[in-house]
């Protein structure tokens, strides 16, 4: 759908008489994309197509519009606010659930988290009765549920990070699954059965094909963050986030990306999260970011679908209301990070060589300064860099902080998936 304010058309007209000779490039691609160029891409750098597949889904849209006006105030707030918390990759790791040491363990550990992190909201009006783990003495709902239940299956002594376990059914039964993630509440965890099943694929190809460990899928792909979600996304069934749009194929992958993404800030840019290519990495298309966007006034809904998802009412998976919401929320953030650089070039700099920051810096965001303006003496002296995940890190984080207080400006929309 057209954003709402008058955009630069993409191409200039051509020159006159330019008609009578092709362009030798666009040829080129297009022998390329018929299989007819005598050249090879072989040794070209992995692509994901998720951004390319996100604009074609913006460009497409009929009920989610971009207001370029608020995007550009957006970008500009959220800079402010991410210089002023420090927020990086070290953010990551400051949350007590996060794991803290930098080994193939916490390899492991990651690869499980999210390949089971999908579908975790709730349809009981009271929080109360919210599926929730119990674990170091509090109540975690929601991500940090999941992150919780592995967290306390290893203090039990159960190898939930294991995938040899998880293809041996007379250890890894359901019965133990179900102890693994019981919940303090009488809501089981949505979507168990669909869990049970990721492992067990999951489980059967790392053991099939890749020795038995993620850490050798990370290997295969030359640490390439675009060559690990396409392995990924081809290897694993349950990783290919893709569906049809106005009769293209798209691209997601919500989880496979935010793998990748979790790998790099955990390892802060090194050893198992040395990608050169991060930047390839789009926000992660959940339920969460469109919200936050459309919270800040970027995302425009027409009246159907924003009365639909007010009334709490579910979309279905793969349908143009939801395509439409995931894929323009990824172009929209592309387009605040390219705003972010335009206005403050010195970010790519700082985010290539500046991984590690002074934690003492670092706070959680305060979502109550999302609605007020930012002094110009609370900016950090320091400039800290800024890729799509850390802007996806930090408007999720943000959205929580909201919906702890109760100032959501709408409800995230509903889709029960494994994708998200």
């Amino acid at each position: 759908m057209p954003s709402l304010e008058p955009i630069t058309p993409r191409n200039q007209p051509a020159d006159a008489g330019s008609d009578d000779e092709a362009d030798p490039e666009l040829v080129e691609l297009l022998r390329q994309h018929y299989g007819l160029s005598g050249k090879s891409n072989k040794d070209a750098p992995p692509e994901t197509k998720v951004l390319e597949n996100a604009q074609y889904v913006f460009d497409n849209s009929i009920d989610v519009a971009l207001s370029l006006t608020h995007t550009k105030d957006a970008a500009e707030l959220i800079w402010r606010l991410m210089q002023k918390k420090a927020y990086s990759t070290q953010t990551w790791s400051e949350h007590e659930l996060h794991p803290k040491s930098k080994d193939e363990s916490t390899v492991d550990f990651i690869f499980t988290m999210d390949l089971l992190n999908f579908s975790f909201w709730s349809e009981e009006k009271d929080e109360s009765k919210r599926f929730a783990i119990e674990y170091r003495d509090k109540k975690w709902t929601g991500y940090w549920s999941l992150v919780a239940a592995l967290q306390r299956a290893l203090d039990e002594d159960i190898p939930i990070t294991t995938p040899d376990f998880w293809v041996n059914e007379s250890e890894c039964t359901e019965e133990l699954l179900r102890h693994v993630f019981r919940s303090a509440t009488d809501e089981e965890i949505p979507l168990f059965k669909e869990r049970v099943k990721c492992l067990r694929e999951a489980g059967e190809v790392l053991c099939n094909e890749f020795e038995g460990s993620f850490s050798t899928c990370i290997e295969d792909a030359n640490y390439s963050a675009a060559g690990l979600v396409n392995l990924l996304t081809e290897s694993f069934d349950c990783f290919r986030d893709e569906t049809v749009f106005h009769g293209k194929r798209v691209r997601l992958y919500k989880r496979a990306q935010i793998l990748v993404a979790d790998l790099w800030a955990c390892f802060n840019g090194e050893d198992f999260g040395k990608f050169d290519d991060i930047d390839k990495i789009t926000m992660f298309a959940d339920y969460r970011i469109p919200q936050m966007l459309h919270q800040l006034g970027c995302l425009r809904y027409s009246p159907p679908l924003e009365s639909h998802i007010r009334s709490l009412k579910p979309l279905t998976p793969g349908s143009n209301w939801e395509v439409e919401l995931r894929g323009t929320s990824i172009w929209c953030v592309e387009l605040i990070k390219r705003e972010i650089e335009k206005r403050h070039p010195e970010v790519k700099t700082a985010g290539k060589s500046d991984r590690t920051n002074d934690s003492e810096n670092e706070q959680p965001p305060e979502s109550e300064e999302v609605e007020g303006p930012i002094e110009e003496n609370t900016i950090s002296n320091k400039t800290y860099g800024i890729n799509a995940i850390l802007i996806d890190f930090f408007l999720y984080d943000t959205m929580k902080n909201l919906e702890a207080e109760h100032n959501e400006g709408i409800p995230h929309h509903r889709t029960r998936s494994i994708w998200y």
